[in-house]
């Protein structure tokens, strides 16, 4: 079984996630202008060790979250714990573990004794709690304003600048554009400065076996978080990772595209060819990995995102426009024929479109038309207002970068 060395899964950032960085998309929370990035970057992460064995991470399993081989020797030890987490004599803890090993051909002792490692992280629950109703205002402009920002921007230019062949071979590998990559790795990590510093075993962990009741659909995002435990210690195993060194966000997401485990199991690649996967310290890895997860989404190269568009009052049908929300449902014509005045581009596209609707607080909302792409960044994170941050902020970087 090929082997990825526990640096390729180290999530080491330098300063302390916010409450909503990165975390949006893999807590489906209904509060985009939750999300504050802090501007400021922080310092580098600290190179981590490189002694472990590098092997080929590029047959990871890429065919569904459940497809990682069984392997039926036990993986190597992992250093002790000063003190054992909240969950090693916790019923549905250690049936989780007992399941999770007969299932996966894993041992069970060593699964027991990854859980009982990990802890209770008492601030999660209250910051998976949608908000009150009416306490969140969605502002498309101020939700713009914490990424485009002069930070990001540079940062940009600077990434760009450094990984200018890599991102051209992943846009002609892939049919990506580069300013696409780039604009979601400045969203989610300012390439690489803040991507989290919690211990994703106690992350996924408390968000598995406690998560709140109160949530809305707390049955439906407790049965999510367990599958991603179950991911992050399967791999573990089978890489003869130490489960309690990998860290992330507050929701279990690691690496400069802060990947979840399901997604470093099935997109994530070794980029740069050098044996491993390491989405936190190989750029390379980070921008083929993010290209591959759009691409096996559904991007369509030469496509644009979206369209400008304008109204006409006297034939607008707004109710049956947003009803399917960003799936694109409406050909060019059907959307003329409901008052929507595409540009020249959009009346010639050829594909559905979907009428995006960006809140604008008091003032009034704005609109464009979202093509399949549009609706294919939205996978990455289940937000149009993340997706037009990420073009907006790619856009920025390319004209600041000379594109």
């Amino acid at each position: 079984m090929p082997k990825i060395p526990w640096i390729a899964l180290l999530s080491i950032a330098a300063c302390a996630v916010s409450i909503s960085t990165n975390a949006q998309k893999h807590l489906n929370i209904a509060a985009d202008d939750l999300r504050a990035v802090q501007a400021t970057p922080q310092p580098a992460p600290a190179a981590a060790p490189t002694s472990a064995p590098a092997s080929s991470p590029a047959s990871a399993p890429a065919a569904s979250p459940a497809s990682t081989p069984a392997v039926s020797t036990a993986p190597a030890p992992f250093a002790p714990a000063s003190a054992l987490g909240n969950y090693a004599a916790r019923p549905d803890a250690l049936a989780f573990a007992d399941d999770l090993a007969a299932r996966r051909g894993l041992d069970a002792a060593w699964v027991r004794a990854a859980l009982a490692q990990a802890r209770y992280l008492p601030q999660l629950p209250k910051l998976v709690l949608p908000p009150p109703p009416g306490s969140a205002v969605k502002n498309w402009q101020v939700y713009r304003s914490r990424f485009v920002e002069p930070v990001r921007i540079r940062a940009g230019v600077r990434f760009w600048r450094r990984n200018a062949a890599t991102l051209a071979r992943a846009e002609r590998e892939y049919g990506v554009p580069a300013q696409v990559i780039v604009g979601i790795l400045g969203v989610e990590t300012i390439y690489g400065q803040q991507m989290g510093t919690l211990r994703v075993l106690d992350t996924l962990s408390t968000l598995a076996f406690d998560f709140p009741a109160e949530h809305p659909r707390a049955a439906q995002r407790q049965a999510y978080f367990r599958g991603e435990l179950e991911q992050f210690l399967s791999l573990c195993s089978h890489t003869d990772t130490d489960p309690t060194e990998p860290r992330g966000s507050y929701a279990g997401a690691m690496g400069m595209p802060q990947f979840m485990p399901s997604s470093w199991v099935r997109w994530a690649i070794d980029y740069d060819g050098d044996g491993r996967v390491d989405l936190s310290h190989s750029a390379a890895d980070a921008i083929g990995s993010v290209a591959n997860y759009l691409a096996g989404h559904g991007w369509t190269p030469g496509m644009p995102a979206y369209y400008a568009l304008q109204f006409d009052p006297a034939h607008l049908q707004l109710d049956a426009l947003l009803a399917p929300d960003i799936l694109p449902s409406f050909s060019a014509a059907q959307m003329q024929t409901q008052g929507v005045l595409l540009d020249a581009a959009g009346q010639a596209h050829e594909g559905m479109l979907a009428l995006i609707e960006l809140k604008n607080g008091a003032a009034a909302p704005s609109y464009v038309a979202g093509t399949g792409n549009f609706y294919t960044l939205t996978r990455y994170n289940w937000s149009s207002y993340y997706a037009m941050a990420v073009l907006a902020l790619g856009q920025a970087v390319a004209q600041a970068y000379g594109r």
